[in-house]
């Protein structure tokens, strides 16, 4: 990864994480924490893995991305308003009445959106019923899945990684967002999930840990996915990150799982934000 290329895409992850606190503020609702953990992957993934083009959405030969932990898509929702899939402007909207951005995504309402889901552990599935049908239809394109470390207590995700290694879907990549916190709490306290890459590694996967605030690391992960497309086994991506990335009040704590700033909270972030921007731009790229 070049430096310039780095520099540019930790300034469109800043520009995700304001369409975070955006559409959470104009919400009054919403899932700020889980989005801004997973805010440099999903800009990454739209700046330099999937192929996917605004300008023709449901191509069939795009790749395909399930948002698993489905109530994040505050993150997900700027990262495609960064990529031109609809207008930035429209994350303020967020979970109004009489928006198309809701809380969950909606296939049917959301350009750019390739499966509605919400109930956790259930997108995985349907991922790999995705990459399942694209092996049988001879079809080349990858598909990602973006999952939490609270959801992988459920029991569906093991059956369907049980699936992606049984069926060879070495097509399919799934992500886990390892931020240590859920709803309850201390994701070690709820119900300690841990070693995730000995598990996944028995259900048959290839099995990389990156830090996933980190660009580099970033590439590292999708290269190696991509070096695994023949392997005939499925690719586990396990990225270390911080709840509530970015915005200190917000970092690893529980409480901003599930709510939406107030105006000063909304003011105080988003001019931290601002201060990152600047001082990116006055450090300029380093070589």
């Amino acid at each position: 990864m070049t430096p310039e290329r780095e520099h540019q895409l930790k300034l469109d992850a800043i520009k995700v994480r304001e369409g975070i606190l955006t559409s959470t503020h104009g919400a009054k609702s919403g899932h700020p924490g889980g989005s801004l953990s997973a805010a440099d992957l999903f800009t990454y993934l739209y700046d330099e893995v999937l192929n996917a083009n605004p300008a023709d959405p449901l191509n069939e030969d795009r790749d395909r991305f399930v948002l698993s932990k489905g109530h994040v898509t505050p993150g997900y929702y700027s990262a495609l308003a960064l990529k031109g899939f609809f207008p930035f402007e429209d994350l303020k909207n967020f979970r109004h009445s009489d928006s198309y951005l809701q809380g969950h995504p909606n296939m049917n309402s959301v350009p750019g959106v390739d499966m509605s889901t919400g109930s956790l552990g259930q997108g995985c599935s349907v991922a790999c019923g995705m990459a399942k049908g694209a092996k049988m239809l001879g079809k080349d394109f990858a598909v990602y899945t973006l999952l939490g470390d609270g959801e992988i207590e459920e029991g569906q995700i093991w059956e369907a990684a049980m699936f992606a290694g049984h069926y060879k879907l070495d097509n399919l990549c799934m992500i886990v967002d390892v931020n240590g916190l859920q709803i309850d709490g201390r994701c070690a306290d709820v119900m300690d999930a841990r070693p995730i890459d000995k598990k996944y590694e028995a259900f048959g996967a290839n099995v990389i840990v990156v830090d996933g605030h980190s660009f580099p690391e970033l590439e590292k992960a999708f290269a190696f996915f991509n070096s695994n497309r023949a392997s005939g086994k499925p690719t586990v991506i396990i990225m270390n990150t911080l709840k509530g990335k970015g915005v200190s009040y917000m970092e690893d704590v529980c409480g901003w799982h599930g709510k939406g700033p107030n105006a000063d909270e909304y003011a105080l972030g988003m001019a931290e934000l601002a201060a990152a921007r600047a001082a990116l731009e006055a450090e300029g790229v380093q070589a």
